[in-house]
């Protein structure tokens, strides 16, 4: 098995050196490293110098962009997904190596994961923990982190790569788009460090996220899903709403209660 990593990155060089030696001191090491660069206008290209890396620079284009030119230019059939602000630990790849192994029928699997503040563990909420995923399980919020995910290649040939009309909730989208057609596996160990609430975080930083996962669970309104799919548009709209309100947010509470009323419609 052999597996190409792709790192998308955006002014993130102070977090890079500590990603890449990540990479570098697995117990089993990886075949390729691909670092794409969302047009950064900080240090990355010093940092990058001293690394043995196929690097690919875009103009600013968004993470999703520079996710799928990673996945296209990557050699092997395995990818394996960290973000440039994340760290693996060492046996990371191994362990993916060993269930994919024992389990050649598999095409995905993703780990637990560590969330750090301040140098503090965060204790993550009952829905922010880690299951076997199932399509009806992961419509209330997004159970894959990015940087724990491992897939063969032939998954993206069949549902198609990260939607790049999202500014965030492209993997919440991607990986709704997987488990409609493949399972995910679960290795529960935590094996990826995510710092948490830095100020080039996007989840951190993006308003009104929801509108995003809306527009990610509305592909999914023609599916034998549709039931479930139209209570969590319902239930999300709803929430999205009450926030809109209280803030005088006049343009998403047209649009959004236009769309509430087709959604409860159709339930």
């Amino acid at each position: 098995m052999k597996i190409s990593v792709v790192i998308p990155t955006y002014n993130r060089a102070d977090f890079l050196s500590s990603c890449l030696q990540s990479v570098l001191t697995q117990t089993r090491s990886v075949d390729e490293i691909i670092v794409v660069d969302d047009g950064s206008i900080d240090h990355t290209q010093d940092v990058l110098k001293e690394f043995d890396i196929h690097y690919v620079y875009q103009t600013n284009q968004g993470v999703a962009h520079a996710r799928n030119i990673g996945i296209q230019k990557a050699k092997n059939e395995w990818i394996a997904f960290l973000d440039s602000d994340d760290i693996w630990h060492r046996t990371k790849i191994e362990e993916h190596l060993a269930f994919h192994t024992h389990n050649p029928h598999c095409p995905a699997s993703y780990t637990d994961e560590l969330w750090i503040r301040n140098g503090k563990t965060i204790t993550l909420k009952t829905h922010q923990q880690k299951e076997q995923p199932t399509f009806s399980n992961s419509l209330r919020a997004c159970k894959i982190g990015a940087s724990t995910f491992f897939c063969h290649k032939k998954i993206f040939e069949a549902v198609g790569y990260f939607d790049e009309t999202l500014h965030v909730c492209e993997d919440y989208d991607l990986w709704l788009r997987i488990l409609k057609e493949f399972p995910i596996y679960f290795i529960n160990q935590a094996l990826t460090t995510k710092q948490a609430g830095h100020e080039h975080q996007l989840s951190f930083s993006t308003k009104l996220i929801d509108t995003y996962r809306i527009e990610a669970l509305k592909k999914h309104l023609e599916s034998s899903y549709k039931k479930e799919v139209l209570e969590e548009l319902i239930y999300k709209t709803t929430i999205l709403l009450k926030g809109a309100k209280k803030h005088h947010n006049e343009a998403i509470i047209e649009k959004y209660e236009k769309e509430l009323n087709t959604f409860l419609c159709l339930h």
